[in-house]
């Protein structure tokens, strides 16, 4: 065995250790994350499973990284590999780092989700920490990844001026602000103004080009708009910093719902608010803060009822407002119908002013009066026929 590794060229046997180190760094690697996956268990801490769920990925290339670079300050490699084998280490240890860094960012994101759940009536602070977080995560991970780039480069030879040059003393923040006029970086900057003036936040009630809906994603360059109908609308981050838009929870989820009643003059207005009051107290889905029933409009047929109710939020008000609708028209016909919409015709003519003479106790005109054979008084008649 001696005589055999002592014919092999140094650039092989140089292989060769670095082989069995990537073995033995993923050995070890297997052995300390399961060692560390049994003990996050027993904790009750939810952050140690995070960290070991995420850093596993990253830690399979580093550990295997950190043993060759041990066995490379002990066993100095052959020349024939020396220089580029440097390099190579060094470029994949630069992408181990960042790509930890990124996944320690996703362990910061998670944990905030999991310390500030969404699904609660009053998560108003939870989504304005949950979308600073998401949005801090991604330009954190951009700037992590610029800056392993840079550093990257600079290991090629020949492009160590590039490197150095985004590495510059200007820095990271001058080389964003320098090319924000790139939709893509521009965009970026959009995301740092979202996530400190905060103008939507994940789970917000938007209306956005017409569209009624909730923010469902935050991402680095566009947002994702889940559409009531499921559909996804997709719009880039500066529409929300350069066009106006409707934000139905920005200080509060609670709404107020109306429902219109286009009605006839007849309806009984007491009678129509007790009802409303009624229907209100009988739903699940009133909050109880809210009511009124008022006219808000008058036209030559018809009257309109507003009724006015509150709701904890957008998606309970529109089924409050359905449910309100539907009652108020089962109540107007089975207990009003006539005050139901309808038109009216008024006939004027002569046979009209006879009437009106004929209740004031004067009788008609002869003009009006009908013949003894049904003909108008004063016509012509023809002699009737001799019968033998």
């Amino acid at each position: 065995m001696q005589e055999f590794f002592a014919e092999l060229p140094a650039w092989a046997l140089s292989l060769i250790v670095l082989a069995f180190m990537v073995i033995l760094g993923f050995v070890a690697h297997s052995v300390v994350y399961a060692i560390a996956a049994r003990i996050a268990r027993r904790t009750p801490r939810p952050l140690d499973e995070l960290l070991v769920s995420h850093s596993r990925a990253p830690a399979r290339l580093l550990f295997p990284l950190l043993f060759i670079i041990l066995a490379w300050s002990a066993i100095p490699p052959a020349p024939e590999i020396a220089f580029t084998g440097e390099r190579v280490l060094g470029a994949l240890f630069i992408v181990g780092i960042a790509w930890l860094l990124v996944k320690m960012l996703a362990v910061f994101s998670d944990w905030v989700a999991l310390r500030y759940p969404v699904d609660i009536a009053d998560n108003l602070a939870a989504r304005r920490v949950r979308t600073q977080a998401s949005i801090f995560r991604r330009i954190a991970g951009t700037i992590v990844g610029a800056i392993a780039g840079a550093l990257i480069l600079m290991k090629i030879p020949g492009a160590e001026n590039v490197g150095a040059s985004l590495l510059a003393s200007a820095g990271i923040a001058g080389i964003i602000v320098g090319a924000a006029a790139r939709p893509a970086l521009s965009n970026l900057l959009a995301g740092l103004q979202l996530a400190l003036t905060q103008p939507i936040r994940l789970d917000d009630v938007v209306i956005v080009e017409g569209e009624w809906g909730r923010i469902e994603e935050i991402t680095n360059t566009y947002i994702v708009v889940r559409i009531w109908d499921l559909r996804r609308l997709v719009v880039p981050l500066s529409y929300f910093i350069e066009n106006p838009f409707q934000n139905w929870t920005r200080q509060t989820s609670e709404l107020l719902g109306t429902v219109y009643l286009n009605v006839d003059y007849t309806v009984p207005l007491d009678e129509m608010r007790a009802e409303l009051h009624a229907i209100l107290q009988s739903s699940k889905l009133w909050d109880g803060k809210v009511w009124n029933l008022q006219v808000v409009e008058a036209t030559e047929r018809t009257v309109q009822l507003r009724a006015l109710m509150s709701a904890p939020d957008a998606s309970t008000a529109w089924d409050l407002r359905c449910e309100v609708r539907e009652r108020l028209i089962g109540f107007i016909q089975e207990r009003f119908p006539d005050s139901l919409p309808r038109a009216r015709a008024e006939i004027r003519g002569a046979l009209d002013t006879a009437g009106r003479e004929h209740l004031h106790g004067k009788a008609p005109g002869p003009d009006l009066l009908p013949s003894p054979r049904g003909e108008e008084s004063g016509a012509t008649h023809e002699p009737e026929p001799t019968r033998v």
